[in-house]
């Protein structure tokens, strides 16, 4: 095991899953797995230790996914507040998905699938976060202008009964002069 690891909380709707889901996770050596029975058990350790990916399930007994996720991007006390997230379900509802938003769950996979798909959504997810927290205070759902965008530049003179907008430059001229074939 690297000393980069990355540590994969995971608290699923029933052991036999969780377990299932630890093994393929835990087949990448760049990933430790820690699995949990209990959101209280999941609490504890992250008071004392770092999580870099929690997978969490709607669907298992207890407080919902979302309000969980709540509960630990507001506890000030936990080490890794600010924890991606891939939740499991098996059907999502629009006020699901409102929950989810709000929660701050970054991902929502449909059950049954494969858990390979989940390795390869959590190693996508952790590709594209280097730190834990690396967004500063971020708490959900706000996403936008995370990323500058460039403002659009005016399209050449055309038309009004045009309606094709040229995307790129007309190859017929030559793009440097002195090199017409």
């Amino acid at each position: 095991m690297s000393a980069s690891a990355k540590v994969v909380a995971i608290i699923a709707a029933n052991p036999a899953l969780s377990s299932l889901l630890a093994m393929v996770v835990a087949g990448d050596s760049h990933l430790k797995v820690r699995q949990f029975d209990s959101e209280i058990d999941l609490i504890a350790y992250m008071r004392i230790a770092p999580v870099d990916m929690l997978v969490c399930d709607f669907d298992r007994e207890g407080r919902p996914a979302y309000e969980m996720v709540e509960g630990i991007r507001l506890n000030g006390s936990l080490i890794s507040q600010d924890v991606p997230v891939i939740a499991l379900t098996r059907t999502i509802t629009p006020p699901m998905r409102h929950q989810a938003i709000s929660a701050g769950i970054d991902e929502v996979i449909i059950k049954p699938m494969s858990p390979r798909h989940l390795l390869q959504r959590i190693q996508a997810r952790l590709r594209g976060r280097t730190v834990v927290g690396a967004f500063g205070s971020y708490r959900g759902p706000e996403r936008r202008n995370r990323i500058a965008m460039p403002t659009p530049q005016p399209v050449q003179a055309r038309r009004n009964t045009d309606n094709v907008i040229p995307l790129f430059p007309d190859r017929r001229k030559p793009s440097h002069p002195g090199l017409e074939g």
